[in-house]
């Protein structure tokens, strides 16, 4: 079951085509990053899903029925352009907030202390926004985002402006709303975090959906059979119709032979050839990094 679906979006702004029949699917429970160029349509795509703003043609269904008014107050979204006031105290601006989700006052107080003290930042309730640091405030943004304990949460650039260990926190944060049964929608560039936490993707560009799939499945598509030999030998003695050396490289009382592999031949069958003649250490096909099908892919569209 897809907890949200958005079906052929179109969305123009004067001259601009935004979104250009664009259609996603988000499974239920599961961390779905969205992914794209800058310019590419991402963001009107998440004020779409967060009735900001309404598509000229398409629809959005929440949990398989057309997108209700009622609908946001089942969302968490974290903008990546942040909007809290610098002026304010952050308990009662966290409250007011919190207020605008559907909750009482005194639930939301109750609900955010309880945040405030995970984080560790219940000692600046008091104070104004303005004089915590950027890291501070991105957490207070997050338990914003959270508090009202919505099915679906939006998550743009959510790292924008932590060091490693608040990253680090902040994934695991992520990772346990996702145990919790909570389906994520994660935009992001950092395509390590991509590989590290989700679980499906769809990558926008130039206003269209050209990829879109399991992370580790899209992975192993984009294979170039391409692989790493470690070798005791001096040399890989190998038949060039099987294989082609690309690179070698020393390592200690080892070499390391960076080959590609003819597509007509398993895995195991060009395995227990090299073993033959070869005494193999080790033997690892080269899988692409996210942050290689992205630059393939837009490249290729572009």
């Amino acid at each position: 079951m897809f907890f949200l679906e958005t079906k052929a979006l179109v969305k123009q702004y004067a001259n601009h085509l935004a979104l250009d029949k664009a259609s996603i699917q988000v499974p239920e429970q599961k961390i779905f990053g969205l992914l794209g160029p800058n310019g590419a349509g991402k963001t009107t795509l998440i004020r779409i899903i967060n009735r900001i703003t309404a598509p000229d043609s398409g629809e959005v269904l929440f949990r398989n029925r057309p997108l209700a008014p009622e609908d946001i107050y089942d969302i968490g979204y974290l903008p990546e352009e942040r909007g809290l006031y610098k002026k304010m105290k952050v308990g009662e601006q966290a409250v007011y907030l919190a207020r605008l989700k559907g909750l009482s006052a005194a639930e939301a107080k109750e609900r955010l202390k309880i945040w405030f003290k995970r984080f560790e930042i219940l000692s600046w309730w008091d104070k104004k926004l303005e004089e915590l640091s950027k890291g501070m405030q991105q957490k207070v943004q997050f338990i914003v985002t959270v508090v009202h304990n919505p099915g679906l949460l939006i998550f743009d650039e959510p790292f924008s402006g932590f060091d490693p260990l608040n990253t680090e926190l902040m994934k695991n944060e992520i990772m346990e709303l996702k145990n919790q049964g909570k389906t994520i929608i994660f935009s992001t560039h950092n395509m390590a975090s991509v590989e590290e936490i989700c679980d499906e993707i769809a990558l926008i560009d130039r206003s269209k959906v050209v990829l879109s799939g399991n992370v580790a499945e899209i992975r192993d598509s984009n294979k170039k059979n391409i692989f790493k030999i470690r070798t005791a030998d001096e040399n890989l003695l190998a038949d060039t119709s099987v294989c082609e050396i690309l690179d070698k490289e020393q390592a200690c009382h080892n070499c390391i032979f960076r080959v590609k592999k003819a597509q007509d031949i398993s895995n195991s069958e060009f395995l227990s050839r090299l073993l033959q003649q070869n005494e193999i250490i080790s033997f690892e096909e080269e899988i692409p990094s996210m942050n290689d099908v992205f630059i393939q892919t837009v490249t290729k569209n572009n």
